[in-house]
């Protein structure tokens, strides 16, 4: 919470400009996986907890839910965090795409 410094007038506080959390955070993208036909589920599974570090159960969560809905996101995160994730993962043969929030 942002508080006026005790000297200044309330219309003097100090405020965060939007700009300002943007270089602190970065801007949020998403990574998403889409179905294929070639991918087991078990190589899937093993791609998220190597490359994502999920856990076990979130990465089977995840691949059924790629399976039935034939994508998932499956990491929101800033744009420079995502693409060596992203290329690891085509790399190893999935389909991954980044996209803006």
């Amino acid at each position: 919470m942002l508080h006026a410094h005790p000297s200044k007038k309330p219309e003097e506080a100090d405020v965060a400009l939007e700009e300002d959390l943007e270089d602190d955070v970065g801007d949020v993208s998403r990574l998403i996986v889409y179905n294929d036909d070639h991918n087991t589920f078990d190589w899937v599974i093993q791609c998220f907890i190597d490359v994502l570090n999920h856990s076990f159960e979130q990465s089977e969560q995840l691949a059924l839910i790629i399976h039935f809905k034939g994508k998932a996101t499956v990491k929101t995160a800033p744009l420079q965090e995502l693409k060596p994730k992203k290329d690891a993962l085509v790399d190893r043969g999935l389909s991954a795409v980044i996209e803006e929030c």
